[in-house]
């Protein structure tokens, strides 16, 4: 992990934990995994890059391609972006149907530290 994308997972894990999720230790490639009341989440993040685009669509492709690894029921997903115009615009052309389906959530990254859910 490099550049603005440990600066993003640093930050969205702070955040996490002050929601009271516990961190666990990395495993399975994940970027971020956390535990809060019985549930998982297992994140994949990317940081601000001159091709949002193509970094975001693989994202998805590796969210998709590691829930196999996976055998949680109560286990979520998510997208960890940072929260500017193009990274949105490209998480946000999976359509909403897809990512429940998927289980998977979009958490955007302020460059002050603010996380919100899209």
């Amino acid at each position: 992990m490099r550049g603005d994308e440990a600066i993003v997972v640093r930050m969205f894990v702070t955040w996490l934990k002050s929601e009271g999720w516990t961190i666990d230790a990395l495993r399975d490639h994940w970027d971020v995994i956390a535990s809060k009341n019985g549930e998982t989440l297992y994140c994949e993040a990317k940081g601000e890059t001159s091709e949002p685009g193509l970094d975001i669509h693989t994202a998805y492709g590796q969210i998709i391609c590691r829930q196999g690894e996976v055998d949680e029921q109560t286990a979520r997903y998510c997208l960890v972006i940072r929260d500017e115009p193009r990274s949105l615009r490209a998480a946000l052309r999976a359509p909403a149907r897809v990512r429940t389906l998927l289980r998977t959530s979009i958490y955007a990254v302020a460059h002050d530290g603010a996380v919100r859910i899209v």
